[in-house]
C-alpha cells in the first residue's frame, strides 16, 4: 500500500488525483504546515527539504512532485497514463511535465514566496509582480498547446499524468490577476477535469473548498 504525505491544496495534489485514476489501495498522512511538521525531525528524514509531498511504496522514499508522477505512471502501465516508452509521444509527455514543474511551478512559488529572493518589503512586492506576468505568459503557452493538441486533454486524446498536474498548477493561479480558468482552451480544460470522478474524489478528501480552480 502506497503512503502519501499531504497538506491540504500543496503540491500532493496532482500525485493524490493519480492514485484515485489508479485505484490503487493508499493511505494519506497529514503533514500540518500550521504545526510546522513539515520541518520536523521525523519528516526531515523523508525528505531533507522540507517540502511537500513524500509517497512512501514499500521500501521506496519518494520526494519531487513530478518525479512520483512518473513513477505511479511506470508502476502502473495499464492505467495508461502516461504514452508507450521510446515514442515521441513519450517525449511530449516529458516536455510538459517537465515544463510545469521546473518552469511554471518554480514561478508560482516565487509569486507566493517572493521574500525568499529579497528582504525588502518594496521589492518583495516587485518581485511578486514580474513573476505574475511571466506566469501569464507561460499560461499563454498551455492554453496555445491545448489548441493545438485539439485536446480534450494536454497531449490530446490521451489523458495523461500530466493533466491533473496541470490542474494543480492552474488551481493555484485562481488568486493572480489572470487566472488559468479565464483562458479559453485552458478554461475548457479545467471544467473537464473536475468532471472527473477521481478528481473529485481527490479534492474532497483534501477537504479543499469551491470553487476548486
Amino acid at each position: 500500500m502506497y503512503k502519501l504525505y499531504y497538506y491540504p491544496g500543496n503540491a500532493n495534489l496532482a500525485p493524490h488525483m493519480l492514485l484515485e485514476e489508479i485505484g490503487a489501495p493508499y493511505e494519506l498522512e497529514l503533514i500540518d504546515r500550521n504545526k510546522n511538521a513539515h520541518n520536523s525531525p521525523e519528516y526531515l528524514r523523508l525528505n531533507p527539504s522540507g517540502r511537500i509531498p513524500v509517497l512512501i511504496d514499500g521500501d521506496l522514499v519518494l520526494f519531487e512532485t513530478a518525479a512520483i508522477c512518473l513513477h505511479l505512471a511506470d508502476r502502473h502501465p495499464e492505467a495508461n497514463l502516461a504514452p508507450p516508452l521510446g515514442t515521441p509521444e513519450r517525449a511530449t509527455f516529458y516536455k510538459w511535465l517537465i515544463y510545469l514543474t521546473n518552469t511554471l511551478q518554480v514561478e508560482l512559488i516565487i509569486y507566493f514566496y517572493p521574500h525568499r529572493l529579497t528582504g525588502e518589503e518594496a521589492l518583495a512586492e516587485t518581485v511578486r509582480k514580474h513573476a505574475e506576468q511571466r506566469i501569464s505568459g507561460m499560461l499563454d503557452i498551455l492554453d496555445a498547446q491545448l489548441q493545438k493538441s485539439g485536446g480534450p486533454w494536454l497531449l490530446g486524446e490521451q489523458y495523461t499524468a500530466a493533466d491533473p498536474f496541470l490542474l494543480m498548477l492552474s488551481r493555484w493561479t485562481r488568486v493572480t490577476a489572470r487566472p488559468a480558468k479565464t483562458l479559453p482552451h485552458l478554461g475548457r480544460f479545467l471544467g473537464r477535469m473536475v468532471e472527473r470522478n477521481a478528481v473529485q474524489r481527490a479534492f474532497a478528501q483534501e477537504n479543499l473548498p469551491q470553487p476548486w480552480y
